[in-house]
């Protein structure tokens, strides 16, 4: 479950202060918040994976395991200010503020072709470069 996302280059994350590090970084970063439920199997990861083969991506992808590393999770749930803990779950920051968010009730009931549609259309409205002039 695990390897699932760190195969796909994304990092996985298993503290609190690798979270911190990992979030202060500019630029865009997409927080999965992985899990062991069925959902994220089925239709989250592969949703992920689809999402991240678009030319458009973010600056960087990172991960936590919900339920397995608790302080990498609840700090990272940190940042998703406004939005209950949710597992799983995929967010947007730019900068270290959360601009995109996705939970497991817009998750669990969808089929990871249109999950990833959404994903993609939040990278190409977050986390597209200027383009050059």
């Amino acid at each position: 479950m695990r390897e699932e996302l760190t195969r796909l280059g994304i990092e996985e994350l298993r503290s609190a202060a690798e979270v911190e590090q990992a979030l202060a970084k500019p630029g865009t970063t997409m927080v999965v918040v992985n899990s062991i439920c069925g959902c994220a199997a089925g239709r989250m990861r592969p949703a992920v994976r689809m999402a991240l083969q678009h030319a458009v991506r973010p600056d960087q992808s990172v991960t936590v395991f919900a339920g397995q590393d608790r302080d990498a999770t609840e700090r990272a749930r940190e940042y998703f200010e406004g939005y209950a803990p949710s597992s799983p779950s995929i967010g947007l920051l730019r900068d270290g503020k959360l601009v995109y968010m996705m939970q497991r009730s817009d998750i669990e009931t969808r089929e990871a072709e249109d999950i990833s549609a959404d994903l993609t259309a939040a990278f190409e409205k977050f986390c597209a470069k200027a383009a050059s002039r």
